[in-house]
């Protein structure tokens, strides 16, 4: 068989698609936790972030998801232009990152 196999992705019935603007992020020896949630500031003093997915990678599969990631942010800042963040902003630490 020559070349590259080809894959066929397969959506399950539980399949489903959001919006998230936060990714909690938890490291161990064994695997990469990613949690997905919406985020709003209720105040100056207040965040709340709504979680609804989280995901476990194997350390290979969060570093592929990282090179691929990369290699298209560099594409789509070179198409449609820089990502700006905003002054200050950093990663919001979370309070509970575990799964409920």
């Amino acid at each position: 068989m020559d070349g590259e196999p080809k894959v066929n992705i397969i959506a399950q019935d539980d399949y489903r698609e959001g919006y998230a603007n936060s990714v909690q992020v938890r490291a161990s020896l064994w695997d990469f936790f990613l949690q997905f949630g919406t985020l709003g500031q209720q105040s100056p003093q207040q965040v709340e972030i709504h979680a609804f997915q989280g995901v476990y990678l194997s350390p290979q599969q969060a570093k592929a998801l990282y090179t691929v990631l990369g290699e298209n942010i560099k594409q789509y800042e070179a198409t449609i232009g820089e990502i700006r963040l905003a002054p200050g902003q950093t990663p919001i630490p979370a309070v509970n990152p575990k799964p409920n």
